[in-house]
């Protein structure tokens, strides 16, 4: 059913590259940054629109993999409720504290994965030439990148993060204030960012590695994994080096042990809790100086 699907997309493919091309066209060669972003986010929500219509054209098929998506990532949680079966706390935390570390970090990852997922298939891309169909198109090749066969039944793995998210929130005997409630959703978008910024660096990797997409996964699900645990299980070396090499403290640790009351082990100022936002910024910067350089490097195929 999913084939019958793709099919449906590629046959609007034409549609949507029309649709985009005057946008291009009537314009200079040299366009502004800004433009370009715009040309960028328009000629996504195009495509994204164009694999939304296909799939829906097989709703049954859609739900079924949605649901599975999420049966699937909630074993994790499980998982680890087996383990509160047999102890108490985990490195001090209970089982609703590492909720909600759990439901932060993988909302936030399904969250990147579904927008910018599909960028660790730029290996593939390179090796066998399609990339250069990409680079005559009037649309920014990482939008097309990211919204290449858009998958929407990944919203499975966000909504199950959401929902254990939200039984931890509920269970969490902590004083709620202002910034606390506030915290919450902020850590889940900008830990979507960060996570974003991972992918995209990741993406620009393959340009010189070939196809290294699992070195691209090692850092987002396999961050994703770490993240889902206190930091207090972790030698302080690692928590040096995902919090101020690799940021990923920044997409649920920090604030949501601020949330709980609890100090960093690394014993930083209660402040930095709020700084997820402009992390994901910063983090953003040489993930897109990453990509624009990696893409200069690409050599087309010849095919």
């Amino acid at each position: 059913m999913e084939t019958g699907a793709v099919e449906a997309g590629a046959v609007e493919a034409g549609a949507v590259e029309a649709a985009v091309v005057p946008a291009r066209a009537a314009g200079p060669v040299d366009v502004p940054v800004r433009n370009r972003a715009v040309e960028g986010l328009r000629g996504y929500g195009l495509i994204v629109a164009m694999w939304v219509r296909s799939t829906m054209t097989y709703r049954t098929s859609f739900l079924l993999s949605t649901f599975g998506n999420a049966a699937i990532t909630l074993l994790d949680f499980v998982a680890i409720w087996i383990m509160f079966s047999h102890v108490d706390v985990l490195g001090g935390f209970t089982l609703p504290e590492i909720a909600l570390l759990y439901g932060s970090s993988s909302a936030s990852l399904g969250l990147a994965d579904l927008l910018l997922g599909n960028t660790d298939r730029i290996g593939v891309r390179i090796r066998d030439g399609s990339l250069d169909t990409m680079l005559v198109r009037p649309v920014p090749v990482l939008a097309q990148v990211a919204a290449d066969r858009f998958a929407l039944r990944r919203i499975g793995r966000i909504g199950q993060g959401l929902a254990v998210l939200c039984w931890a929130v509920s269970e969490l005997g902590v004083e709620w204030t202002a910034g606390k409630v506030l915290l919450v959703p902020v850590m889940v978008l900008a830990g979507a960012a960060i996570f974003g910024a991972v992918m995209v660096t990741g993406a620009a990797f393959q340009f010189v590695a070939g196809d290294a997409a699992e070195v691209q996964n090692s850092f987002t699900y396999g961050g994703n994994t770490m993240l889902q645990y206190p930091p207090t299980v972790f030698a302080k070396d690692l928590l040096r080096g995902v919090t101020f090499v690799l940021p990923l403290a920044f997409v649920n640790w920090l604030p949501a042990l601020y949330v709980l009351g609890r100090p960093y082990p690394l014993g930083l100022p209660g402040w930095v809790a709020f700084v997820s936002p402009l992390v994901a910024v910063l983090v953003f910067v040489p993930a897109s100086l990453a990509w624009r350089a990696g893409l200069r490097s690409y050599r087309s195929t010849g095919s």
